[in-house]
């Protein structure tokens, strides 16, 4: 049986998960396809939809300099492959990097540029 002080831990590790979906926006997680997200206490991570670089796993992790640090992925069976890292990203960086390195939008604003 869970003691109470289990569930405030597992809240607090979740502080940070949440944070960045809600930095990223549902819109975003939409428009990219995101399915089974998981956090940690200093990670988000998902699977996307098909896109023309085969990327289908994202994991956007936080640093100990309030940077991120995302890992694009493609997971097949039971193997997976990092395919691309961008390191030291800002906030208002991931979008771009996402689209940069997925090839999809993650927003109406940025389709057709």
């Amino acid at each position: 049986m869970k003691q109470f002080k289990d569930f405030i831990n597992e809240a607090t590790n979740m502080r940070v998960a949440q944070t960045i979906q809600k930095q990223l926006g549902g819109k975003a997680l939409y428009m990219l396809g995101a399915k089974n997200l998981t956090g940690g206490d200093n990670f988000l991570s998902f699977r996307i939809g098909r896109n023309s670089k085969g990327i289908n796993y994202i994991k956007i992790k936080l640093t100990h300099m309030d940077l991120y640090d995302v890992e694009f992925g493609a997971i097949r069976g039971t193997d997976y492959k990092i395919k691309y890292e961008a390191k030291g990203i800002y906030v208002d960086m991931l979008h771009s990097t996402i689209e940069e390195y997925t090839g999809m939008y993650t927003s109406l604003g940025t389709m057709g540029r």
